[in-house]
């Protein structure tokens, strides 16, 4: 992760893509929205969307999972992310449908240093998930906080002073 001087208002991340299944999106349901529109075809088709449709919490959390894990793998030896103090904005555009493949992405739209934690900055995204055909169905604005670059170097171990003995 890039520390907190180092992110540009502007900057895209784009964290991956994920094809909802009828099955993930039934399990979702019965464990988090059970709702008949996500758990049953016949139910969802008499519905609003005329099809089984995933909660679109199920589309938020595999956002949540695709951001986790890109920044688990991004291979920077860098600033760590601190908790996340909210979101705002939360809006579930259009239908996410079994067969579906979002697309997910954030663009950072500000930042700001932390008031109340000096090492830390806050950073502020607007995160988008498209579906196949490069509709938007997804948007939040989200708030990470993001260590700034004294404070990953403070937490650094020091440089060794000791001096390894001659091998006899």
């Amino acid at each position: 992760m890039k520390a907190f001087e180092d992110i540009t208002i502007g900057d895209v991340s784009e964290f991956g893509s994920h094809t909802f299944t009828a099955a993930a999106i039934k399990r979702f349901a019965r464990s988090y929205d059970p709702q008949p529109f996500h758990l049953d075809e016949a139910a969802a088709a008499d519905g609003l969307f005329g099809a089984l449709t995933a909660s679109g919490w199920h589309t938020t959390a595999v956002m949540m999972k695709l951001i986790a894990a890109a920044g688990a793998t991004d291979g920077e030896d860098g600033a760590r992310l601190g908790p996340s103090p909210g979101f705002d904005d939360l809006s579930w555009l259009r239908p996410v449908f079994a067969g579906d493949t979002l697309t997910y992405r954030a663009t950072v739209i500000g930042k700001r240093a932390s008031r109340s934690r000096p090492g830390w900055g806050v950073v502020s995204s607007r995160f988008e998930a498209h579906n196949q055909n490069g509709e938007q169905v997804l948007e939040l604005t989200g708030h990470d906080r993001v260590e700034r670059r004294a404070a990953r170097q403070d937490r650094r171990p020091a440089a060794s002073t000791h001096t390894p003995k001659k091998a006899r």
